[in-house]
């Protein structure tokens, strides 16, 4: 499984902290910087809520109530302090797309082709957009597994992508290869942007620019008032099996540059500007498909089957140091304080304290302490030989999802007042304090 022209010259430093989190990351340029300390010490389960699907959504916090998605078809509404429902919204298939809010509306997609806005506080449906249909990545001999000459949908594509209100207007991207600009009131569509493959990364805007990577190869930087192209990026290209193709991580944009992973694996970092790319950081054929993270000139980020958390000069890309996780990684870092929280496929989320280069603590989700020895073998690796029987595509497919029942956290974490809350694929959204 080996695993991405003039604007105003105004500083494109990222601010020291967000407020709780509204969108992806927090803010429209995901920056992942939370106020407070987190949780330095981890003293426990808050609370937990149990869906009836695999919670790979990222939640949305804004006030008290955190809204989720589940691939239960549902985006849920929940009580911050406790975990109550307090609404709970159906769809007609998975939302395994991170919420946006912004002015008293919840934004977010789902796998059945639809955008859709909801009042915040009811969960009553405001509108819904209807895309030109939702699908997967797909790649012929995906992967190297069998049959040769079939089109197979690629079963680590999880995400969708995730909405970003900016301005007054929804940017987010679809399947059908487009990425949308609406108007966060009314759905009117104000552009479409068309890439040559699935957009399922999160758009980033700064500076009336809107920066999101495709499965096309492209990194794509966008008008955001007109959708006009001012440039693109191209990154590496896989036709033999469509393994090292594609950008399914979400750009971060800080002090100038934009930055994201590749399934071509490299971390790119590009002028935000122009384009030019600065420098990349090879991971020697691993996926990067979670958003790096910036902070006092550091920038950290994870790989896939490599399970390593690099941390490396962001003007340089010069490598500082590095840590093993064993598991791949698709959850995308978030920090508070001096700790930085990241989810592994292990089940785990992990804190590191970032002054010591170690790890803090570690939890398991519930599907974790039930299945995870199973699937570990006992040098903590996954153990890839009790979930994959064959290479041919169904058994890929049936693999993947074995591994998953570990409660693999590929949610992003987000903290408010206090707690750190995250879905995991064994149905839960937890809070840990």
């Amino acid at each position: 499984m080996k695993t991405l022209l003039v604007l105003a010259a105004v500083s494109l430093a990222v601010p020291a902290h967000s407020e709780p989190s509204a969108s992806f990351r927090g803010d429209e340029r995901h920056s992942g910087i939370y106020q407070g300390d987190g949780v330095p010490v981890l003293h426990g389960v808050k609370w937990k809520f149990t869906t009836n699907g695999p919670v790979v959504s990222t939640p949305a916090v804004v006030g008290d109530t955190a809204y989720v998605g589940s691939n239960d078809h549902y985006l849920y509404a929940l009580n911050v302090a406790t975990g109550a429902i307090r609404w709970k919204f159906k769809t007609d298939s998975r939302v395994a797309s991170s919420p946006a809010v912004s002015a008293g509306r919840v934004y977010f997609g789902s796998y059945d082709g639809y955008i859709y806005a909801l009042d915040a506080s009811s969960g009553e449906l405001r509108w819904k957009f209807h895309t030109e249909g939702e699908h997967r990545f797909a790649g012929k001999h995906l992967h190297g597994a069998m049959p040769e000459a079939e089109v197979m949908p690629d079963p680590f594509d999880f995400f969708l992508s995730s909405p970003v209100v900016v301005g007054g207007i929804v940017y987010v991207g679809s399947g059908d290869g487009y990425v949308y600009a609406l108007d966060a009131l009314s759905a009117e569509l104000r552009w479409k942007f068309h890439t040559s493959n699935v957009v399922h990364a999160s758009p980033a805007v700064a500076n009336d620019t809107v920066y999101v990577g495709s499965w096309d190869s492209y990194f794509h930087a966008l008008d955001a008032r007109t959708g006009q192209e001012r440039w693109r990026f191209k990154t590496g290209e896989d036709p033999a099996i469509s393994n090292q193709v594609g950008i399914q991580s979400s750009a971060v944009i800080a002090d100038g540059l934009v930055y994201f992973g590749c399934r071509d694996s490299n971390l790119y970092a590009l002028d935000a500007m122009t384009g030019e790319k600065r420098w990349a950081f090879s991971n020697k054929g691993s996926w990067v498909i979670s958003t790096p993270i910036v902070q006092d000139e550091t920038l950290y980020f994870a790989t896939s089957d490599s399970g390593l958390l690099h941390a490396v000069n962001a003007k340089t890309g010069a490598l500082l140091y590095s840590s093993f996780h064993h598991w791949p990684m698709f959850s995308s870092p978030v920090i508070a304080g001096r700790r930085l929280y990241i989810g592994t496929h292990a089940g785990t989320l992990v804190s590191i304290d970032l002054d010591k280069r170690t790890t803090a603590w570690t939890f398991r989700t519930d599907g974790a302490v039930r299945n995870g020895p199973t699937f570990t073998q006992s040098n903590g690796d996954p153990n890839y030989k009790a979930a994959f029987s064959d290479f041919f595509y169904d058994d890929l497919v049936i693999g993947v999802w074995r591994m998953m029942s570990v409660g693999a956290v590929l949610s992003s974490p987000v903290i408010a007042s206090g707690t750190i809350m995250f879905g995991g694929t064994d149905g839960n959204v937890y809070a840990l304090q």
